[in-house]
């Protein structure tokens, strides 16, 4: 076939391929030819939306599973982290549900009936892939929403009585849904297991295999996966139908991009320094811990030392996990301190540098972190930081890995470091807590000195917020409640009382606030006065304790 025309793009060394009619089929970038998205059967309407967003070339894992996806054929997708498996899914589930490829029509969604679904094991790759698929729905008049738990199910049971046709749910919070008779899968055409051997190490394939068998039968199924083990063959053989494999990357296959090193540090307090000077470039970095607790500590004391830090992991409720991982995405905050259980949830581009601040317990562990950097063909660093007693597992672990990084001892300062990080971020002060606002005295005119005699104002709350109560002193003098009929008590000024929440700082905002006690003839208390305590005389003097 003769060719019409070349175009350049991008520079001499950057070119489009034409074809006659002035379709581009392949780029050519370097020594590389790559693949349009066009030339794949990808709709114009979707490849236009790509294009917008800066994305003209498909992945490996993309080109071989598109044609294939596109066609309605079940398919079994292998590759490692950072693929580009979400777009290669992504794409076939949108189009054939809209009706965009020959032999589909787009079926109009109905209320709790949605016609694709996306299972993902982690609210964070939830959130992800639903990112990944919003724009191209929008092009193709679809509909997209996410089902997890964490938090609460009305807004999602208003959003599916409304009506959506692609739904991306975790398996646990679907289920009780399907249970509660919220929503039914008997319309699903498309089903989609993302990252399906993450779902096995976390128990999640009985609950899979409830949700699949829910599913219409003749639809289609795609799953993709790191690693066929733990079941998930199983669940291929059961619910796939004559599937076509593609595997680009096993869960081993080294990212030529990814640069790994393995430092050993003396100590505990030689690892802290070591950590602190990893943490300090410009770049964003994702700093991996083996506890939630760790996690936490960790994140609060690099904000201390002036680097903003946020964490990632399940103690977190859903509102702190998404603005911790907005303030990383955006690139507000450069560092992110995360547990295991967030490693395949983070899908944020042009992470520089994977730190592993406690290695991993085995080598799946150790490559979904490392998959966080060199992800989209960027390069990255990936380190290890050992202790003495950890440089025998730490050896295995890597082994296991194919990764043959020679472990190099290091100290605070090292050049090694210097390499690593490269242009430091400058010091940021730490936002000092806020101050105090000043009591304001309440007038003889306000607040219970308007109210009835015989009554008076009671204060209560949780903790520190709860205000002076009245108690007899040894003498058996004491406060009291005025009765009614009784001798009012001799007119006495206002008193403050500042109480702190037990475990706050001093002179925090919510730990320490000023609370002024009634006015002229009353007490302000958590309790109320008893019968001996009424019958006492009037105008004694009185004894308060701030309760905290």
């Amino acid at each position: 076939m003769a060719l019409a025309r070349w175009k350049v793009l991008r520079g001499p060394a950057s070119w489009v391929l034409w074809l006659p009619g002035g379709r581009p089929t392949r780029r050519l970038k370097g020594d590389s030819l790559l693949t349009s998205f066009s030339s794949l059967g990808v709709p114009e309407v979707l490849a236009g939306a790509l294009t917008k967003a800066g994305m003209t070339s498909a992945f490996p894992i993309q080109e071989t599973t598109l044609p294939d996806t596109l066609r309605g054929r079940d398919v079994l997708g292998r590759g490692r982290t950072g693929s580009g498996k979400t777009l290669a899914f992504s794409l076939p589930l949108v189009a054939r549900l809209a009706g965009l490829v020959p032999g589909t029509t787009m079926v109009r969604h109905v209320p709790s009936r949605p016609t694709g679904l996306v299972l993902a094991p982690t609210r964070e790759l939830a959130t992800q892939i639903a990112a990944t698929l919003e724009p191209l729905a929008k092009a193709a008049r679809l509909s997209v929403t996410t089902i997890f738990g964490g938090v609460s199910q009305r807004p999602q049971e208003s959003v599916l009585k409304g009506g959506v046709d692609i739904v991306v749910a975790c398996p646990g919070r679907l289920e009780d849904l399907m249970k509660q008779g919220v929503i039914s899968l008997a319309d699903v055409q498309i089903t989609v297991l993302d990252e399906a051997d993450h779902m096995a190490d976390l128990g999640f394939l009985p609950g899979v295999k409830r949700i699949m068998a829910a599913t219409d039968k003749r639809g289609q199924r795609m799953l993709f996966s790191a690693t066929l083990d733990n079941g998930v063959d199983k669940l291929v053989a059961a619910f796939l139908k004559d599937p076509l494999r593609h595997s680009v990357d096993t869960d081993r296959s080294p990212v030529s991009q990814m640069t790994h090193h393995v430092l050993t540090v003396a100590d505990a307090d030689a690892k802290k320094h070591v950590v602190q000077h990893l943490a300090s470039g410009t770049g964003r970095r994702v700093l991996f811990t083996r506890t939630k607790h760790g996690a936490k500590k960790l994140a609060k004391q690099l904000t201390a030392s002036g680097v903003p830090a946020v964490d990632l992991h399940g103690n977190l409720g859903q509102g702190a996990r998404e603005r911790n991982l907005e303030a990383f995405s955006t690139g507000a905050v450069k560092v992110l301190v995360a547990t295991d259980i967030a490693a395949r949830g983070i899908h944020v581009d042009e992470v520089e540098l994977v730190v592993h601040v406690d290695p991993p317990a085995e080598h799946k562990a150790y490559l979904h972190r490392s998959g966080r950097t060199a992800r989209a063909g960027s390069a990255g660093d990936v380190v290890t930081i050992v202790l003495p007693e950890q440089v025998g597992e730490v050896r295995a672990m890597t082994r296991q890995a194919g990764i043959t990084a020679k472990p190099q001892p290091v100290a605070p300062g090292a050049s090694v470091l210097e390499q690593l990080v490269g242009e430091t971020a400058p010091f940021v002060q730490p936002a000092r807590p806020a101050q105090p606002q000043p009591q304001q005295r309440r007038s003889a005119g306000s607040g219970d000195a308007a109210r009835p005699a015989g009554r008076s104002r009671r204060r209560g709350g949780r903790g520190g917020e709860q205000s002076a109560t009245a108690r007899p002193t040894s003498g058996g003098q004491g406060g009291r409640r005025q009765q009614a009929g009784a001798a009012a008590a001799p007119a006495r000024q206002p008193r403050t009382y500042t109480t702190s929440t037990p475990g706050s700082t001093p002179g925090s905002a919510q730990g320490s606030a000023a609370r002024t006690s009634a006015a002229a003839g009353t007490t302000s208390g958590a309790r109320r006065s008893g019968p001996r305590r009424a019958a006492r005389t009037a105008g004694a003097p009185t004894s308060r304790t701030d309760r905290s």
